[in-house]
């Protein structure tokens, strides 16, 4: 089984049809088990976030699997998939491997380093393992993934130096934040990060607006802010000067007749896929709307300099480090063989022996069985050298030429063959 990775997101497609293809937690469980209906995938989960959604999976073959998801991912949007396929990408077995190590750095993320795609990849393992959909291939790639994340954010300042979603539109819908009164709906992870950054700006009184209580009077109590049901979201927008919405909540949160109703200017910042804010509240006087889709230029040109480059070559080393151990792992089947093969070939000598002299005492039985055992060790040890040397890099064809070599049996080789988990350096045996 080969890792397979199908997605769509900010760097391949607008922000309108991110929209349409969005899925809540539920859609997400649907998809993943929509995307297990097709025999070829035998693991899937899926990564969605505001900017992104990413269907990754463990497939026997790459045709007939690649097209079945992509159908799955764009089901959602309602239209052509014909016309829809160009904003896909498509990532296959290494190629799966960079991507998600990326993804997980920060590298590939809308805000270039932003810390909350580490949390949606380990939700989305998360997410697999509990719906059982996530094995051998997937657990190993995502749990990796998540130490390559964490490295990259230990070891250079690439969170400090990028500006994150929520800064970057208070920037440019606000401004000044000192005494004035925010609203937040939502309370989720970025709303937790909306009301910490408000909070840092000295904002005046801070709202947390949700449809679960428990969440919002928890979020709210973190940062001495006050909470309100979502029942109350138009009474707090009429009295607000910023609004930052980010629940991603089916239909509309922020209306326009609420909107209308605030006394005076007015900014918003609508960070939710779908969007929580009404697109037409922009025609009313005194509003400002910032989406993400007006952060996307800003934020893909923004320059963290030498800090992407050194998460970069953190990325290049984990994936050549991944790659280099799943090779070598993948070796061991033909190499077991190998092995059992010359015990097969020293037994069968001794039985042989064993009939010719049958008067053979059995100290002379045994130290002639193990100066076999030892001549075999020998004549078998280069091989398994050479084998983890040259399967480091290319092992499917080495282990190939090596069983032809040999004349190892193929049901040999299968019966040792398992889910591997390659070992990387540093880590336990």
């Amino acid at each position: 089984m080969t890792a397979l990775v199908v997605g769509i997101s900010h760097r391949s497609a607008p922000i309108a049809l991110l929209e349409r293809v969005a899925v809540d937690a539920d859609g997400a469980c649907k998809l993943i088990e929509d995307v297990l209906a097709n025999p070829r995938v035998s693991e899937a989960t899926v990564v969605a976030t505001c900017n992104r959604l990413e269907i990754y999976a463990a497939v026997d073959r790459f045709h007939g699997s690649v097209e079945d998801i992509s159908q799955r991912l764009l089901e959602p949007a309602e239209e052509s998939v014909e016309a829809l396929i160009p904003h896909l990408y498509v990532h296959y077995d290494d190629g799966a491997v960079s991507h998600l190590f990326r993804v997980a750095a920060g590298l590939d993320s809308m805000a270039v380093g932003e810390a909350q795609i580490l949390g949606q990849t380990r939700d989305a393992l998360r997410l697999g393992q509990e719906q059982g959909s996530v094995g051998p291939v997937l657990n190993t790639l995502f749990q990796q993934a998540l130490r390559v994340g964490k490295r990259a954010h230990a070891e250079t300042g690439i969170d400090r130096a990028a500006p994150t979603l929520v800064t970057a539109a208070l920037d440019r819908a606000a401004g000044d934040l000192a005494g004035r009164r925010v609203v937040v709906v939502g309370a989720g992870a970025m709303a937790a990060l909306s009301v910490a950054t408000v909070v840092r700006r000295g904002a005046g009184e801070v709202v947390v607006v949700n449809r679960t209580p428990e969440r919002a009077e928890r979020l709210a109590a973190e940062y001495a802010a006050r909470w309100a049901p979502l029942a109350a979201v138009d009474a707090e927008i009429a009295s607000a000067d910023v609004v930052v919405a980010c629940a991603g909540a089916v239909g509309v949160l922020v209306s326009r007749d609420a909107v209308a109703a605030a006394p005076g200017p007015i900014a918003l910042v609508d960070l939710a896929l779908p969007h929580d804010v009404d697109p037409s509240v922009v025609d009313l006087p005194g509003v400002t709307l910032v989406t993400l889709a007006d952060l996307g230029d800003e934020l893909r040109g923004s320059d963290v300099g030498d800090e992407v480059e050194a998460v970069r070559a953190i990325v290049t080393d984990e994936v050549e480090a991944f790659l280099s151990a799943r090779r070598q792992a993948s070796m061991t089947p033909t190499v077991v063989a190998l092995r059992s093969m010359a015990t097969g070939v020293v037994e069968s000598e001794m039985e042989r022996l064993q009939r010719r002299l049958p008067g053979l005492d059995e100290n002379t039985r045994s130290e002639l069985l193990q100066t076999l055992r030892r001549v075999a060790d020998k004549l078998v040890h280069q091989p398994t050298i050479r084998a983890k040397e040259l399967g480091d890099r290319d092992a499917v064809s080495y282990a190939t030429a090596l069983a032809e070599l040999f004349a190892l049996d193929p049901e040999a080789v299968d019966a040792v063959t398992r889910p591997l988990e390659p070992r990387l350096p540093g880590e336990e045996s």
